[in-house]
């Protein structure tokens, strides 16, 4: 049997995800092994939003380390709730969401999932984007985000 042994996964990591923003990278199957769970950090500056997704079949977990953010869920984002710094907020697999921070300051969250890697069986939705661009007033979708 192989060795177990503790890792230490030190900051200045990223990767881009699906959702539209670059990730501080954390634990995850690319940085330690891990194979049934990863967390990760998501910078969102002021005004942005994530792209509708879900995660098929795995359950999100996510702490709100600063500011607040509003996270749109459900199968119409017919559900909305705001989280504040030290705020848990748990959305279960398969449910459809996006956070968006709706403020004139960044927030930054924790976020882990059941799964070895984030971007494992990611759902993207863009019929629920164009519900929230209807809801929220247009605005640019989430691309290529790039937090200091």
């Amino acid at each position: 049997m192989a060795a177990k042994e503790v890792k230490l996964v030190p900051p200045g990591r990223t990767y881009f995800g699906a959702q539209g923003f670059t990730y501080g990278a954390g634990v995850s199957s690319d940085t330690v092994g891990s194979a049934q769970i990863c967390m990760n950090v998501l910078p969102m500056p002021a005004g942005t939003r994530a792209k509708a997704h879900h995660h098929d079949g795995i359950e999100t977990i996510a702490y709100l380390l600063e500011g607040t953010c509003a996270l749109y869920w459900g199968d119409r984002f017919e559900h909305r709730i705001e989280a504040k710094a030290g705020d848990h907020v748990f959305v279960p697999a398969s449910v459809p969401h996006a956070p968006s921070n709706e403020g004139d300051a960044p927030c930054t969250w924790l976020v882990a999932h059941a799964a070895p890697h984030a971007q494992v069986n990611i759902v993207m939705l863009p019929d629920l984007d164009r519900i929230l661009d209807t809801r929220l007033g247009a605005r640019e979708p989430a691309k290529d985000v790039v937090s200091a």
